[in-house]
């Protein structure tokens, strides 16, 4: 007990001197400071969230101080804090995401459960995949894509736009936060490029012919990007609509980010800059993927399970 006390004891003298070191997308710093004028390293970081039933059915009456990051369609995203925080409290405690209504492939998504390593050949793709993707488009996934791309969400938050060149858009895009990034954690920067032609629905659609094309996103992008954020240096899609993501390159590889969801951008010019056209199409509906899907997902479930079971998995 004595031991604790005198621990605990160290913590409200210590000094700070600066910041060692940020990361964990801002949910962990380390200080250097002093402690009775010796060197001391002091690490905090975020704490667990309760998972008790009463804890969990007290929480949204312990959010204070909300405020509306955006809007788009049935996603909202805020900033808050814990209500039991000092007044002079100078920063929000959580980056909130509300999904309203929701659905039962949100709720899904977000459930645990075990990944699949799946391998997506060309024809599994033209004979499954494409499908699927119709299906999906159909359905309005994308409207809140085409609500950014239409002008009537969002619009103040865009960062760069390019109208494209000789007159038409097939070459126009955006860069725009994700809705995952609470907009000041540089190092858990997270934006997101969308194209404004509607013809190209994943890196399946892209075609050497669009290598220059891509080049000339990737440079305005990353010129924008530190443009707007000097301090920086330089997937199975979750909805069917060519985009980019743009991430910190300390931001730890989560969900779009991770092995087996994203694809490098550099990689895929790269592969279709060394394609022959003479015997291929040329481009990237030609090539195997291979990525990871939750067990829940419908791609699993409906296709790659039952060729899985046939043999052809």
């Amino acid at each position: 007990m004595e031991d604790s006390k005198a621990s605990e004891a160290l913590i409200p003298l210590f000094k700070l001197e600066r910041l060692l070191n940020q990361d964990q997308g801002g949910r962990r710093i380390t200080l250097l400071g002093t402690i009775n004028s010796e060197p001391a390293l002091l690490t905090a970081e975020r704490a667990a969230f309760p998972s008790s039933s009463e804890a969990l059915a007290a929480f949204h009456a312990c959010l204070s101080d909300v405020k509306n990051l955006g809007t788009n369609d049935i996603y909202h995203w805020y900033l808050a804090s814990i209500n039991n925080q000092s007044q002079d409290h100078v920063s929000p405690d959580l980056k909130l995401n509300l999904i309203h209504p929701c659905t039962e492939k949100h709720v899904k998504k977000y459930s645990p459960q075990g990944l699949r390593m799946v391998t997506e050949t060309p024809e599994i793709y033209r004979d499954h995949i494409r499908s699927y993707i119709v299906k999906q488009r159909e359905a309005g996934r994308l409207d809140w894509v085409f609500n950014i791309l239409e002008g009537r969400k969002e619009q103040k938050d865009i960062i760069y736009r390019n109208p494209g060149q000789d007159g038409t858009t097939d070459e126009a895009f955006l860069l725009a936060p994700d809705l995952n990034w609470d907009r000041e954690t540089l190092t858990s920067m997270h934006l997101l490029g969308l194209v404004q032609r509607r013809d190209i629905w994943s890196v399946r659609d892209l075609k050497k012919e669009h290598v220059v094309w891509l080049k000339h996103m990737r440079e305005k992008i990353l010129e924008a990007t530190v443009q707007k954020y000097p301090s920086v240096e330089k997937d199975q899609p979750t909805f069917y609509h060519l985009h980019i993501h743009v991430v910190h390159i300390n931001l730890e590889p989560t969900g779009t980010q991770a092995t087996g969801k994203a694809f490098g951008l550099e990689n895929i010019i790269a592969q279709l800059e060394t394609m022959d056209t003479t015997t291929t199409a040329g481009g990237m509906a030609d090539v195997t993927l291979t990525y990871t899907l939750g067990e829940s997902h419908d791609l699993w479930k409906e296709i790659f399970l039952p060729l899985k079971e046939a043999g052809r998995g």
